[in-house]
């Protein structure tokens, strides 16, 4: 199985981090690792300061490539089969048109989607709280991110995605941001990668395969099924 999860500073990590396995990219491949015998690929494609694409108004002063201009390199060409979309923070903070996003958005997936078929998992934006500071990234607000959040999550309707509502799981809780004002600290990472993780684990059957063949062969399972069908759980010896 290969893991990519596209996206800005939150997914690459940084200096608001105590380690990079802190990263809510790198706790969501391990929480998948966990339910898997066969060692899974993860790929980490983010890049801090980066926007969807070019029409971004923060281009300019972006890190790039854009989102839309790696993506043929980072994500198509190596066939992800799950793939986690996480753009919209930067592009709401540098006061990008929602529904010109959602026009960038829809094109990365129809990219993809043309290539190849992951299961896609579209990440809305996360609690912030650091409105005014990093110009030009300081034209964002509350209301634009519920107005990007809601352009996601149609977009995640009509092309078959699943919607992490990360920002819905931090429930805008102050303590799960970094001083810093923009990135999630240590307990904001662990809840976005559960969040994302949650979902998965609904949509992906598979995930449940190796756990149930494994606990298939213990003695506890053998034993539940012989007590079932007379509906009497016998004494444990």
């Amino acid at each position: 199985m290969k893991i990519i999860v596209l996206g800005e500073s939150t997914v690459q990590g940084g200096g608001w981090l105590d380690r990079i396995e802190q990263r809510y990219p790198d706790i969501l491949a391990n929480l998948i690792q966990s339910c898997l015998d066969q060692k899974i690929e993860y790929y980490n494609a983010g890049l801090g300061a980066s926007v969807i694409a070019p029409s971004s108004p923060g281009y300019k002063a972006s890190q790039k490539p854009s989102a839309a201009e790696r993506l043929d390199s980072e994500v198509i060409a190596k066939h992800p089969d799950i793939l986690v979309i996480a753009y919209g923070l930067n592009d709401m903070r540098a006061g990008m048109d929602p529904q010109s996003f959602g026009v960038e958005l829809r094109s990365l997936i129809d990219r993809v989607r043309r290539k190849c078929e992951p299961l896609t998992v579209l990440v809305n934006v996360y609690h912030m709280t650091a409105w005014k500071s990093y110009q030009p990234f300081d034209r964002g607000s509350r209301e634009a991110t519920i107005h990007c959040n809601s352009v996601i999550r149609d977009a995640a309707d009509e092309n078959g995605c699943l919607y992490a509502d990360v920002w819905g799981a931090e429930g805008e809780r102050d303590w799960m941001i970094h001083q810093d004002g923009v990135h999630a600290n240590v307990l904001g990472n662990i809840v976005i990668a559960n969040e994302i993780f949650k979902l998965i684990a609904q949509n992906l059957p598979g995930l449940a395969e190796d756990i149930t063949r494994r606990h298939g062969e213990t003695e506890w399972t053998r034993r539940t099924a012989a007590w079932r069908p007379s509906r009497v759980e016998e004494s444990w010896k």
